[in-house]
């Protein structure tokens, strides 16, 4: 697989392909997350967690087109406009399909999968319906164009690392909200034991609604971030979620860091691997190494300890 190159040339070629797989450790980071929170707080397999992700990014195509024809002088700020709007009608429509669908599935997984997958049916052929089946994208502003020249061979792009920005700013301020704030607790506690959470007076319905509906907000920035590196079509979800749940999982199921190392390991492989390998055979490859790993460490990598 390296005969040919010099240690030089695969030097740069590791550099460049790592660099590359920033933008994906981004977008996998942000959708873990949002996963993590549901899955792993929860115990939740949301299927159609990559729609709520074409959500966002279909958002942000909208607020991107209303900036260039109604208010052009500001076009350089929408994507700000678009992260908060992408959270909030995500948000709001995950809080609603958990009240509607998903509470009346817990403790059944095997209901809540085929229907959060009937879910990401509907909304993709939505998305279809008034999008059409062509994939969209936004126009950048001026100052995300461009590179910064890392060395002669290397270049990093402006709108991936700002991306890379994004993804690490929702990481820590869900590890805040998770870990150092009262309704972190709440979660917490009514994931470790749901009987004595609600005895203690802790609104157990309320905490679920409002921890899918944080996971599917996330989900929407992830959207947004993704429309920075790549065009968004009806069915573009769906290429996210196998790679999506193999983070969670490889990382440990309720552990934010181990998500968040899981989703590098990840992305780095597999954009290390497809410049001497074909991008499915890089897949099998990572899916390999994973499975293997998972074989010998079940909980993930970082799993929570519990005091039993």
């Amino acid at each position: 697989m390296f005969d040919g190159y010099t240690s030089s040339e695969l030097m740069s070629i590791f550099a460049m392909q790592g660099f590359a797989g920033l933008s994906l450790f981004s977008v996998f980071v942000l959708m873990a997350l949002g996963l993590a929170i549901i899955f792993g707080q929860m115990g939740v397999i949301n299927m159609a967690h990559g729609e709520f992700m074409i959500l966002g990014a279909y958002t942000t195509y909208l607020v991107s087109g209303f900036f260039q024809s109604v208010l052009p002088g500001l076009f350089g700020g929408y994507f700000f406009v678009a992260i908060i709007i992408a959270f909030l009608i995500c948000a709001a429509l995950g809080a609603f399909i958990e009240w509607a669908m998903i509470r009346h599935l817990y403790r059944r997984p095997l209901d809540t999968l085929l229907a959060t997958w009937g879910l990401s049916l509907i909304m993709q052929q939505t998305y279809r319906s008034i999008f059409g089946a062509r994939e969209v994208g936004v126009e950048l502003p001026e100052w995300m164009m461009g590179a910064i020249q890392v060395t002669d061979l290397v270049e990093l792009p402006i709108n991936g690392l700002f991306v890379m920005i994004i993804a690490l700013s929702i990481a820590l301020g869900v590890y805040l909200l998770m870990y150092r704030s009262g309704w972190g607790k709440k979660v917490r506690a009514v994931v470790q034991n749901r009987p004595m959470a609600e005895a203690v007076g802790i609104n157990s319905a309320g905490v679920d609604r409002m921890t899918f509906a944080l996971g599917c907000g996330i989900a929407g920035i992830a959207g947004a971030a993704f429309t920075m590196i790549g065009s968004t079509g009806p069915s573009s979800g769906q290429a996210y979620i196998v790679d999506t749940f193999l983070v969670v999982v490889f990382g440990g199921a309720q552990s934010l860091i181990g998500t968040i190392v899981s989703a590098f390991g990840i992305s780095q492989a597999q954009s290390t691997m497809e410049f001497f390998l074909s991008g499915s055979m890089a897949k099998v490859l990572t899916l390999l190494v994973v499975v293997g790993i998972l074989m010998l460490r079940p909980e993930g990598l970082m799993a929570l300890k519990v005091r039993r």
